[in-house]
């Protein structure tokens, strides 16, 4: 895991790496976020030694912070018959095709953790049909790109292919909520110039073992 930096240290980075939009968004410093907000800034800090970019870009509006946490937390970290892994793996090869910069730093680097494996990280964010992965995860991730991609050609044929490599309706439908939500923030992430947090570039480059799960990105 990267090193924690106090609250103080991430402040300091974030100013050293610039701003984290194009925008001029009313940011708030830390010490003047409600309590509730400063402690999940704060849990955050500690898992992950920093606090994620989009959410300080969020934090100017903290309606639509609360609604993009709430569902970011659902669909990544609620029931479903999909692994924390796989749900990244979906992240990376939408931005992939959406080339969007910050998710792609982020979701790669979500990648090399979970797997362990640092090849896979770089497979998935260049052409995840060169990755070795399983006929199941090519599956889900070739219906990703579809719908990215091509939306409106979507069939039932394809949804057929899905449940013959054993996806339940319900996981059917973690999909594409995945691939939409992925769909959405790259739109949202190009369209300000969102940065990456640095420290997304150099993780989980040495083939660690899978750590626990990390607060939102």
């Amino acid at each position: 895991m990267p090193q924690h930096k106090s609250n103080s240290q991430a402040q300091q980075q974030t100013q050293k790496q610039g701003p984290v939009t194009a925008l001029n968004l009313p940011i708030p410093a830390l010490k003047d976020l409600p309590e509730p907000v400063a402690q999940y800034f704060s849990k955050c800090q500690e898992k992950l030694g920093l606090v994620p970019n989009v959410l300080s870009a969020y934090s100017h509006n903290l309606e639509q912070l609360d609604a993009f946490t709430r569902l970011y937390n659902e669909l990544m970290f609620g029931d479903s018959g999909l692994s924390t892994l796989e749900r990244e793996m979906i992240a990376v090869v939408v931005s992939a095709h959406n080339r969007c910069f910050y998710c792609l730093s982020a979701h790669g680097a979500a990648v090399r953790q979970y797997s362990g494996n640092p090849l896979l990280g770089e497979q998935l964010v260049m052409n995840y049909r060169v990755a070795d992965i399983s006929p199941r995860q090519r599956a889900m991730l070739d219906f990703a790109q579809r719908l990215t991609a091509q939306p409106e050609t979507i069939e039932e044929t394809h949804r057929q292919l899905l449940r013959e490599q054993g996806f339940s309706d319900s996981e059917i439908w973690d999909i594409a909520s995945l691939t939409g939500f992925y769909n959405m923030t790259n739109r949202l992430a190009g369209a300000v110039e969102m940065q990456p947090n640095p420290e997304y570039h150099a993780s989980f480059r040495t083939g660690t073992a899978p750590a626990g799960e990390p607060s939102p990105t």
